[in-house]
């Protein structure tokens, strides 16, 4: 089904991503996680993509976060400006969490951060008890998305950490350096055999952290997986 949704803002992330806020669609309703079909434009200059909606189903409105790739979708959907309209259809997806496991691993990579912003929020707002741990691999320290939040959340949800590592770090970083390998996995989730694993990021991000965690010995029914193409 389709929904028109107007622009409410644009935020931006610095120079590497930009969120987009929409208004919720009376109607609309989605799982933390899942991804909806955008159109922006009309006729044959119509563009549509699918996205991930990072923002929480306990929001009022909708949100996307896209990385700045120079892509024409990317391009239009960051040029857009309050009160423009655009096509809505979806929500699509299985990526999805809302309480059911007691111990849950976020292993994101870039972009693929959004589904992890909107089950994190998720969580928050609905007092979540599981454990959760989220490992997320980035460029540098601007490119770490959602930082000043997470950290909030964090310090009101003590069931929940979030930890990146960065794979160009400045000379001031105090934290990790370099991707997440096994020694970093089990140094930050030494109960990493009790969890349930969620993983996206772009396609060989999330294909090194299936072969990682299968070569650990977790059961194939134990890990939730999300490719982000990179347009």
């Amino acid at each position: 089904m389709e929904y028109p949704a107007t622009v409410i803002s644009v935020i931006s992330h610095g120079a590497h991503a930009a969120s987009v806020r929409f208004s919720r669609p009376p109607g609309f309703s989605y799982l933390p996680g899942q991804y909806m079909f955008i159109t922006i434009g009309s006729g044959e200059q119509a563009q549509v993509k699918h996205l991930t909606i990072s923002s929480s189903p306990t929001e009022p409105f909708l949100q996307v976060t896209k990385g700045l790739t120079g892509h024409p979708f990317s391009n239009a959907l960051t040029s857009l400006r309050e009160g423009e309209t655009v096509q809505l259809r979806g929500p699509y997806g299985e990526f999805t969490f809302t309480g059911e496991y007691g111990k849950i691993a976020f292993l994101s990579g870039g972009i693929g951060v959004t589904p992890l912003r909107s089950m994190i929020r998720f969580a928050a707002d609905k007092k979540i008890e599981s454990d959760i741990v989220a490992l997320d691999s980035v460029k540098d320290e601007e490119s770490f998305l959602f930082r000043e939040e997470f950290e909030a959340i964090a310090r009101a949800m003590p069931n929940l950490r979030v930890i990146p590592t960065l794979t160009r770090p400045g000379p001031g970083w105090k934290g990790h350096a370099g991707r997440i390998d096994r020694e970093f996995l089990r140094q930050e989730i030494p109960d990493w055999n009790e969890r349930i694993f969620f993983t996206s990021g772009p396609a060989a991000m999330v294909d090194g952290m299936l072969s990682l965690l299968r070569e650990m010995g977790v059961l194939s029914d134990h890990i939730r997986k999300e490719y982000f193409p990179g347009f």
